[in-house]
């Protein structure tokens, strides 16, 4: 087996600030900017809490204390939680337009006449692997704005038609994900639209930061859930990451709330498009562009460059970066899908169940013994996971968990013969 198809790569961070509280997580989650999102967002129309799984039945027989998983699958319906990042960014725009950032606006005030007039016709533009132009696409037209969404060429028909049915213009760019970041940006120069991305670059930081700021939402509500089953937090995060923004939302929210407290973090990348694991390669802790074609199968995740205001929280807040190949998530994506008996059945697409997947290797093989002592994984752990999407790329889905597509390589198959309850079918 050559080493680019061994299930977990890991990569102990060096530059991670120890007992330190960085100064980028206060840049990113200024005092009350969570209280903000969460007021807008309960706002919108078909707001409700995403819920918290718990799987003590899979984390009984990994040996852990508790997995929990905050399931983002159903998400105002749209199938994912980008459209928090996105909705929160476009109100924030919205309100700096309006030159009102000094208070903040109900929904009814969005979406009355008086405002709709100040505005004009403004166009928002992103670009996406799917999940964020969706939902960029649903809050423009829930606020009566018209969208225009690029993508790269390997997205699938299914995500091209989400979006497009969420009153969007698709446009599909000969390239990957990043060169749809910027043609996006480009055409948008030429034609007055405002873009809202989920990734930086010099002189656009505001509305990336927003976008970040709108996941929170995500994170206050699962704290909630964990206090209600008595735990004060979790004792460690494993997050996926495309250009890095869930990653700074999650660790980030987690370090503002608990400083030197804040739980163990991993963030987990495809290994085809490890732009961060890279980065932290490098090791000079400059964002750096991972080159290839980014072919995977978590199209969510398939991203070359970093977002750098993302980056530069994570540099210093994560412990450990880890890159896997897509068979880690199809594991995931089938172990949600048929659960121990007991545990509760979670729809997740393949950016979704990656986590997952990464953390019954390494619980698992006895070659990942070093990762999981270094991380303090054991009976009282307490593992928190984001289900980030749920089937929003229905063939694919199908072919992963029917067909059995991006199987498990025989020597990396794991089986309990006789070993706690039996998969619920």
């Amino acid at each position: 087996m050559t080493e680019e198809q061994r299930p977990v790569q890991w990569l102990e961070n060096e530059r991670v600030l120890e007992g330190q509280v960085s100064s980028y997580e206060r840049q990113m989650f200024p005092e009350g900017i969570t209280k903000t999102a969460r007021d807008f967002h309960q706002q919108i129309p078909g707001y409700k809490m995403s819920p918290l799984k718990n799987l003590p039945r899979l984390a009984s027989r990994l040996g852990l204390g508790g997995i929990w998983v905050k399931d983002e699958s159903n998400r105002l319906r749209l199938g994912s939680f980008k459209v928090l990042g996105g909705s929160f960014a476009i109100y924030q725009a919205i309100r700096e337009r309006l030159g009102m950032m000094d208070r903040e606006l109900t929904y009814e005030e969005l979406t009355s006449p008086e405002i709709r007039a100040k505005l004009g016709d403004i166009v928002f533009a992103a670009a996406t692997d799917g999940n964020h132009g969706r939902g960029v696409a649903w809050s423009a037209t829930q606020l009566g704005f018209r969208s225009i969404i690029y993508v790269h060429k390997l997205t699938s028909a299914a995500r091209i038609e989400a979006i497009q049915k969420n009153g969007a213009k698709v446009v599909v760019i000969d390239g990957t994900y990043d060169d749809a970041v910027h043609q996006v940006n480009v055409d948008a120069k030429c034609n007055g639209w405002q873009v809202i991305a989920d990734t930086a670059w010099e002189g656009y930081e505001d509305i990336p930061r927003w976008v970040i700021q709108g996941y929170s939402t995500m994170l206050a509500e699962t704290q909630e859930q964990l206090a209600a089953q008595g735990l004060i937090r979790p004792t460690h995060l494993f997050v996926q990451a495309g250009v890095g923004s869930l990653a700074a939302a999650t660790i980030g929210y987690y370090t503002n709330l608990f400083g030197s407290e804040r739980p163990t973090t991993v963030v987990v990348e495809p290994d085809r498009a490890a732009c961060l694991y890279h980065s932290a390669e490098v090791g000079d802790g400059a964002p750096h562009n991972f080159e290839g074609n980014l072919d995977t199968i978590m199209a969510g995740l398939a991203c070359g460059d970093p977002n750098p205001i993302a980056w530069d929280l994570l540099k210093e807040t994560t412990d450990y970066f880890v890159k896997s190949p897509d068979y880690v998530a199809a594991k995931g994506m089938r172990v949600y899908g048929v659960p121990l008996a007991g545990d509760p059945f979670i729809v997740s697409g393949e950016s979704g169940a990656v986590t997952l997947g990464v953390l019954m290797f390494i619980m698992q093989l006895p070659e990942l013994v070093p990762l999981r002592e270094k991380l303090g994984l054991g009976p009282d752990s307490q593992v928190l996971l984001v289900n980030s999407e749920g089937n929003t790329d229905p063939d694919d889905f199908r072919r992963v968990v029917w067909e059995g597509g991006s199987s498990v390589p025989k020597q990396y198959r794991h089986f309990h013969s006789g070993l706690g309850p039996a998969p619920q079918i």
